[in-house]
């Protein structure tokens, strides 16, 4: 089953580093995302650029609506995004946890993907996902 790993982080504290203490925290996940690679789980990733960047977009009565930034100013944003494949819930889990150490910036969320047929109907292995072991 397939899981999107969101990650969130308090940008102002990420940008507040150094580019050399920003790859410092990315080389931390470095083994983690090659084992990932290795053993087929990952199937794609990768960081966001800063809300600044971003645009949320809504129609409203057929006009279309532009705002800049993203959609919610909280302290956390996302700041990327892992795509995995898992036996799982828990392995989602456990996969997550394996990018957090002690005094993390991040925060990851995990979610199973529903994934669609070609006529875009819910394939039975992701029906009705509700926590529980896939």
């Amino acid at each position: 089953m397939k899981y999107m790993l969101l990650t969130y982080l308090d940008e102002q504290e990420w940008l507040a580093l150094s580019e050399a203490q920003q790859k410092e925290e990315m080389a931390r996940c470095d083994p983690h995302v090659q084992w990932l690679i290795g053993s087929g789980k990952m199937l794609g990733g990768a960081p966001l650029y800063p809300t600044s960047t971003a645009a949320t977009v809504r129609v409203h009565d057929g006009k279309r609506l532009l705002t800049d930034g993203p959609f919610a100013e909280t302290r956390e944003q996302l700041g990327g995004y892992t795509l995995i494949e898992a036996r799982d819930r828990e392995e989602a889990i456990e996969i997550a946890a394996g990018f957090l150490g002690d005094g993390s910036m991040a925060t990851i969320e995990v979610r199973p993907i529903v994934e669609l047929g070609p006529d875009l109907s819910v394939q039975p292995a992701t029906a009705g996902v509700t926590g529980d072991k896939a």
